[in-house]
């Protein structure tokens, strides 16, 4: 049997919108972005949403609408990918790293009020691994000092803080829609917001800083979502809901076939909606096998595993280089001792109850 720990879930439907897109032969910007755009605004409860061809760029793109740039500084979480933070390194700004909190993974709001300086422009919260950090405190403390509040929602489609869905729930928001997230239009991403000036900048500075063809009124990037991903994109749309529930699925008969193995099995917050882009496990102290050891044996069974992230960003070389470096102490024993096993879409109940088995076996061993 073989498990891989991530698969990109596509099929006929899929290919039958790319082809028509083909045969139309407007393949770059155009109808259909408009159309897939409008449905994802609606889906998550947002006024605009941009579409663009990376996360990564919808992360610059929200950044540079809300204005950060050389001489301001941004609170980033130290335990998360690495676009989180290069993106506001892209914007001339300086990435402040806040530690997380040892439950959710998610930015702890006490880190985050320690680093506040006055050069401070903005705050980035990721939504790690399909749960949503906790936007209440974090949003209080950006009302208390002015700050413009980002949601890093990479990894969130469709999840839900007190019954209100990503993408809806800060000054904007941004998704990727790589292979292996929740849905996706092969790669490309999406920048929501409520706000029509911040929503008019973003689409601004994503086709060269054109207000209008061929008159550009600022220095902007080629950052464009094209027909084909977003025909993509429509289908997968459509369908993210049962992916969705499929891996909530999945998620809880882990937690309850786990139990007792000595793995920490991922915590859920009250009142939000944790959608499961990863199910992410920790090796506690004292645990019979080292986390080599314990992914080995699961290859070896053909179980795929993944460490998301076995290097905290601030202590990236480019990080430290620059004098970055922080203190996070969670972020770095997270860091230590995680382990994501599947939980996507395709993982069947069989071969749930395999992994399972598999890693039952392995402490007895």
């Amino acid at each position: 049997m073989k498990i891989p720990v991530a698969r990109p879930l596509v099929g006929e439907e899929e290919i039958a919108a790319v082809t028509d897109v083909m045969r139309s032969g407007m393949l770059a910007q155009g109808s259909v972005v408009t159309e897939f755009e409008s449905r994802f605004a609606e889906y998550c409860g947002a006024s605009h949403a941009i579409g663009v061809n990376s996360g990564t760029a919808a992360l610059h793109a929200a950044l540079l609408a809300a204005g950060v740039g050389p001489g301001d500084s941004v609170v980033v979480p130290a335990f998360t990918f690495f676009a989180t933070a290069s993106s506001v390194s892209m914007c001339g700004a300086t990435p402040l790293f806040a530690d997380v909190d040892p439950q959710t993974f998610n930015i702890d709001p006490d880190s985050v009020g320690d680093l506040v300086r006055p050069d401070t422009r903005a705050v980035i919260g990721v939504h790690l691994f399909g749960q949503p950090f906790d936007v209440g405190a974090v949003r209080a403390l950006c009302n208390d000092h002015d700050l413009v509040l980002i949601e890093d929602a990479a990894q969130a489609h469709g999840a839900e803080y007190h019954g209100k869905r990503a993408g809806s729930l800060a000054d904007l928001a941004c998704f990727s829609f790589y292979p292996t997230k929740n849905m996706t239009t092969g790669e490309g991403g999406m920048v929501t917001t409520d706000d029509d000036h911040l929503a008019g900048r973003v689409r601004l500075l994503i086709n060269h800083g054109q207000s209008q063809k061929y008159l550009h009124s600022a220095v902007g990037y080629n950052y464009r979502m094209t027909n084909i991903a977003a025909a993509i994109g429509l289908v997968q749309l459509g369908r993210v809901e049962e992916f969705n529930e499929r891996r909530i699925h999945n998620a809880r008969y882990l937690d309850r076939h786990l139990a007792g193995t000595g793995l920490v099995t991922p915590y859920v917050a009250p009142d939000v909606r944790h959608v499961y882009h990863q199910y992410v496990t920790r090796l506690p102290a004292g645990y019979a096998l080292s986390r080599d050891a314990f992914m080995s044996a699961l290859a070896e069974r053909g179980i795929g595993t993944a460490v998301h992230y076995p290097i905290p960003v601030n202590r990236q070389p480019v990080y430290e280089s620059a004098g970055e470096r922080a203190s996070c102490p969670v972020s770095d024993d997270l860091a230590a001792s995680v382990v994501s096993l599947p939980v996507h879409p395709s993982v069947t109940d069989e071969e749930l109850a395999y992994i399972c088995d598999a890693v039952r076996g392995l402490r007895a061993a």
